[in-house]
């Protein structure tokens, strides 16, 4: 299966198979890409093709193909392609082999599937079954159907490392497919900040590319500058050919042109997927936090510092203490503590010292004010780090305790004089946050 060699076409999105991560899992056809757990395979040059490589996944590989759980097995059990979880026990291991050989297939394992098959084909016709072996040539070539459609292949079987950049922002992706005996086998992208010119630092980076992978190919192929003087972009291919000693082109019209467009284009893909994961990672973190705030009763939820305790078997105490700002860590503001006041295994004397330290630091140099302090810890440590702030600092902040259960994972979130569990769900953005 082509792990990466797609033509990608002009569309919204481009479509991907998924794993989906279920406890009977099956395969689907979807362009969009999430963090849920599922294994994604692609992009595709369009649907057709990751529909007929679905299809083809389904005869080989028997995962459940319905949404939701039918009553009784359906036609695709009789067919032999689905193992019927809706009615048989299927046993995890079983469902571990077929996504293993599936992820397998989609990550160009395709050579070594047909291989498995030959052979049992091969072997049902000398035991003259020949039905089974008709069945099993069928699929065979149904897999070199699939793959003659979308495998991008030349006809002079050349090794080429063909480059392609997209820049967004301040940033620069650059993409290099990889051509091997005239096939598209891998590509791979790296993402930068970029500081100077564009094609400058594109230059740069796939000289710095070989320095580090100095297997080389017969052929280089590049993009050409978009503002930039054809005489400079020929002095850019003379140096890296003198250098590298093979041959380097910025291919003008032709395939070898849309490989090169192919490459720029993937590259503006992955470009525009990161800045899209990031910017739904922060709408994310800025929704939990302000969410958090509101399970809690407070209507401004900014600056958020955090406590936690330990020690060596009793001794050597210490504590760290974190700091997120709507909903984001600030890893310059972590701060960690070695305890001076306290001898031996006291978790509230040290819960007092540490924030006792950090606060008298803050009202002396005139720092932000938290407008939430969490401990690690239940209504003890809560009491502790309440009295020195209130008593001692003449502070009023909002503390809250997380309580641990048996096996040391946070298990509630308690707060308010006298504390009381505030009742998160477990799987909400606010719980993960915490």
């Amino acid at each position: 299966m082509p792990r990466y060699n797609v033509l990608l076409k002009d569309d919204k999105s481009f479509p991907y198979i998924k794993i989906t991560n279920e406890q009977h899992p099956r395969l689907e056809v979807t362009r969009k890409v999430i963090k849920d757990k599922g294994k994604y395979f692609g992009p595709y040059p369009n649907a057709f093709a990751a529909q007929q490589t679905k299809k083809l996944l389904d005869r080989l590989y028997p995962l459940r193909k319905c949404k939701m759980l039918p009553d009784r097995a359906c036609l695709y059990y009789h067919m032999g392609q689905c193992v019927a979880p809706c009615e048989l026990e299927v046993p995890a291991q079983q469902y571990e082999g077929m996504t293993q050989k599936i992820s397998r297939f989609l990550n160009g394992g395709h050579q070594e599937i047909k291989q498995d098959l030959q052979k049992k084909m091969e072997a049902a016709a000398d035991e003259l079954n020949f039905e089974r072996a008709k069945e099993l040539r069928d699929q065979i070539r149904h897999i070199d159907a699939v793959m003659e459609k979308q495998t991008i292949t030349t006809q002079d079987a050349m090794d080429r490392d063909i480059f392609g950049f997209a820049v967004d922002r301040g940033m620069m992706c650059v993409q290099i497919l990889y051509m091997r005996q005239g096939k598209m086998i891998e590509r791979k992208a790296s993402i930068f900040a970029h500081y100077a010119d564009i094609y400058e630092d594109f230059i740069s980076f796939v000289s710095q590319y070989y320095s580090e992978n100095p297997a080389l190919p017969k052929e280089i192929f590049l993009p050409a500058p978009d503002d930039q003087e054809q005489s400079d972009t020929h002095d850019e291919q003379e140096m890296l050919e003198g250098w590298l000693h093979v041959n380097v082109h910025v291919p003008k019209r032709g395939l070898k042109k849309k490989m090169v467009e192919m490459a720029c284009e993937n590259a503006k893909i992955a470009l525009d997927e990161q800045y899209r994961l990031l910017e739904r990672d922060e709408q994310r973190t800025n929704k939990a936090a302000s969410s958090l705030g509101e399970w809690i009763g407070l209507n401004h939820l900014h600056r958020i510092e955090a406590f936690d305790n330990s020690n060596t078997q009793g001794t050597d105490p210490v504590s760290a203490m974190v700091v997120f700002v709507d909903g984001k860590s600030q890893r310059d503001e972590y701060r960690k503590y070695k305890i001076k006041t306290v001898i031996g295994p006291d978790d509230y004397g040290t819960m007092k010292e540490v924030i006792r330290r950090r606060y008298e630091r803050v009202l002396k140099e005139n720092l932000p004010l938290p407008d939430l302090i969490i401990v690690d810890g239940g209504k003890g440590q809560m009491s502790a780090a309440v009295d020195v702030l209130e008593n001692e600092l003449g502070l009023y902040i909002p503390v809250a305790g997380l309580v641990k259960d048996d096996r040391h994972k946070t298990a509630q979130l308690m707060i308010g004089v006298p504390p009381e569990a505030v009742p998160l769900p477990r799987g909400s953005h606010e719980f993960y946050l915490l």
